[in-house]
């Protein structure tokens, strides 16, 4: 798997209220070379005493759990610290708690059927500081901001004037892959999809998001929406 960011191991904490589901977390990440889980819980409260005693980089918090749950969990943690993120694990693909969870402040929102690698990779993306959604989640986000937006506008489904400047700025790969991002793919499947290297495609969308003027992929999406380029 990929190499640590650091020499220092990145600190994580594995919050769920089922056993199994934490051991299986545990046993992926604990085999990651420049990762460490420095513990588990199987509640909120606990996921709160926790942080605050062992400062981990990285909390995977469950939503639904006995007493406090991961929501108003997430909220108690960020309030004590800004050092430490939260990435959201459900089975729940549900709205309600994508924003919930966003609103609490947590960096990321992932399936609990994500894959191993997957998840190894999202943990080393918000410990960079960015923020990540599962392809499903933001689809839903986009979803939900474009019915926000329909309103302001008077033609909806007809592209923004600045559509053509959007794609004339990109190369036909930088615009493939765009329209790639807001189908909700992630570096992984596109690279599959179009016979290039997982790195090759980071490098597209790095400049990607420099010519967009945007800071993350979701950003893109949405202005890949708002713009009318994808409906």
């Amino acid at each position: 798997m990929s190499e640590a960011l650091s020499d220092e191991p990145i600190r994580i904490l594995v919050v769920d209220d089922q056993v199994m589901v934490r051991l299986g977390f545990v046993l992926v990440l604990g085999n990651e070379p420049g990762m460490t889980v420095v513990g588990e819980a199987g509640d909120g409260h606990t996921a709160v005493a926790m942080t605050r005693a062992l400062h981990p980089d990285v909390v995977l918090m469950d939503i639904r759990m006995p007493g406090l749950d991961g929501i108003a969990a997430t909220t108690q943690i960020l309030a004590d610290s800004d050092a430490t993120k939260v990435v959201v694990l459900t089975t729940f693909d549900d709205e309600e708690y994508v924003f919930e969870s966003l609103a609490a402040g947590a960096c990321g929102f992932l399936l609990k059927d994500v894959e191993p690698q997957e998840l190894v990779d999202a943990i080393r993306q918000v410990v960079r500081g960015d923020r990540l959604l599962a392809p499903s989640v933001t689809r839903q986000v986009v979803s939900r901001y474009v019915e926000l937006q329909r309103t302001a506008r008077q033609n909806p489904d007809e592209p923004s004037p600045d559509a053509q400047a959007l794609v004339e700025a990109l190369s036909p790969r930088e615009h493939e892959i765009w329209m790639l991002l807001a189908e909700g793919h992630s570096n992984r499947h596109i690279a599959r999809h179009l016979g290039i290297t997982e790195n090759t495609v980071k490098g597209h969308v790095s400049a990607l998001l420099v010519k967009l003027g945007v800071v993350s992929r979701v950003q893109a999406v949405i202005l890949a929406y708002r713009s009318g380029l994808v409906r």
